[in-house]
């Protein structure tokens, strides 16, 4: 039987006193795109850098396909590419040399590496900045060409470590398609981001992490399955409404001006509620994932 993409168990990371990662264990299977959720500090740039073999652990088990990365650092790295938060582009160098001088890093020959730069940077659409320094991309552009780089060794493994923070939408648009690209190509997918929509609509399963731990495990609509139910009703933090629901035995909870109520059967209890309690404003919506992620690890805010 082949080995997982990645397998950890008991994984633990300290800096000094502080507990970054807390005896964490998952399986990502090859071909799958896995994600990681959490608030800042909740330890998942600790497991990819971990995984990406550039911080050692200190303690469990981690392999990346069957070798661990204690042992075997150097083979791991060969077969993966890494997208970190920050766009770490060789401002100096144009396009197309930020993607042939890092293959030189793989032992990729000349000849085969221009190869795959010209395939990459029409894969992201850089075909009319081929030959121009980083300085004068834009934001989207270095992202997408951050990217392109890391695939040039056409790693097995992909870890994209908040990949599309801070860029517009039609930016990230074109760095998912690209991505979902690689995906139906086979490719392992590592991905952290705070744009849980993202989360929801690509990965095949995920964690949601706080505090070093992992709180919960499974595809998203699993986890919102279990976490919330079908839907989620909203109305207005009112004492009368509050005192009604309290009344009804209907199980709420208060977040600023409103109150959610989670429910598997919303059309009766929507009946229920307009009935007996008469509130001035009540809406009904599908459950999400980061309805999920704000009911484990709260809403007050990190830094």
């Amino acid at each position: 039987m082949a080995a997982p993409a990645i397998l950890a168990e008991g994984l633990l990371k300290r800096y000094d006193d502080l507990v970054a990662v807390d005896r964490c264990s998952f399986v990502v299977e090859e071909g799958e795109v896995f994600g990681f959720l959490g608030p800042n500090g909740a330890g998942k740039t600790s497991i990819m850098r971990m995984i990406a073999c550039v911080s050692p652990t200190t303690g469990g088990r981690l392999e990346v396909f069957g070798m661990s990365v204690d042992d075997r650092p150097r083979e791991i790295k060969a077969l993966i590419g890494v997208v970190s938060q920050e766009n770490n582009l060789d401002p100096d160098l144009t396009v197309y040399e930020n993607l042939t001088v890092f293959a030189r890093f793989f032992e990729i020959d000349r000849a085969e590496a221009a190869r795959r730069a010209g395939e990459l940077i029409g894969f992201f659409g850089l075909d009319e900045k081929r030959d121009t320094v980083i300085e004068s991309l834009s934001g989207g552009m270095k992202r997408r060409l951050t990217i392109a780089r890391a695939l040039i060794n056409r790693p097995r493994l992909v870890i994209l470590d908040e990949p599309t923070t801070g860029l517009d939408p039609q930016a990230r648009a074109l760095i998912w398609e690209r991505l979902r690209s690689l995906r139906s190509a086979g490719s392992t997918i590592l991905l952290s981001t705070h744009y849980l929509e993202e989360a929801e609509r690509f990965c095949d399963r995920l964690v949601i992490m706080d505090g070093g731990r992992i709180l919960v495990e499974g595809s998203p609509a699993e986890i919102v399955a279990a976490r919330m139910g079908r839907a989620v009703i909203e109305t207005v933090d009112d004492p009368a409404v509050i005192d009604c629901l309290e009344r009804e035995g209907v199980v709420f909870e208060r977040f600023g001006d409103l109150v959610h109520i989670t429910t598997d059967a919303p059309d009766a209890l929507v009946q229920r509620l307009v009935a007996a309690c008469n509130p001035s404003r009540l809406s009904v919506r599908n459950a999400t994932l980061e309805d999920v992620f704000l009911r484990l690890t709260g809403r007050g805010l990190r830094e």
